[in-house]
């Protein structure tokens, strides 16, 4: 699996840490940045191109890292196609691939231990989306509105 990552400052040894576990497991990390530790640098540069290297490449997954996750859940989420959540547990990262088929993991290094991330990050590759008609539709609904601009119609009135 090609997993692009990109972080901040806060993020940047917790990536560093992924990297090498993601290459340890047989996956393909892409570096997006930063390539050095730069106390004030902006998650956006980085993160952003994580994002767009998964919207660019049909099947990949995306990790971004940031000191709560928060902020770069949002950069990420602003590239057309990519659906990024915030994990917290094992549970909301298993649930963001079975349910919302996200295909970017925010993390918060700043949240948890390097452990918990790495396992989060670990149930997150290894959880494929559950295509249960209910989710499918939902998403279909979230596509829709970012092609056209256009809300979902209300229940009972299309």
């Amino acid at each position: 699996m090609r997993v692009y990552l990109g972080s901040d400052h806060a993020g940047f040894e917790l990536k560093a840490n992924l990297i090498s576990w993601l290459r340890e497991a047989g996956h393909e990390p892409v570096d997006c940045g930063p390539a050095s530790y730069v106390p004030d640098d902006d998650y956006p540069v980085y993160v952003m191109r994580a994002a767009r290297g998964v919207a660019d490449d049909p099947g990949s997954l995306g990790i971004v890292i940031g000191g709560s996750g928060n902020g770069e859940q949002i950069a990420a989420n602003k590239i057309p196609g990519i659906r990024a959540a915030l994990a917290w547990t094992e549970e909301t990262a298993r649930l963001a691939r079975q349910h919302n088929d996200a295909n970017v993991l925010s993390l918060g290094a700043r949240m948890y231990s390097d452990t918990d991330a790495l396992g989060f990050a670990k149930v997150f590759i290894e959880t494929p989306f559950s295509q249960e008609a209910r989710h499918a539709r939902r998403l279909t609904m979230i596509a829709d509105f970012e092609k056209s601009g256009e809300l979902p119609p209300l229940p009972g009135t299309a």
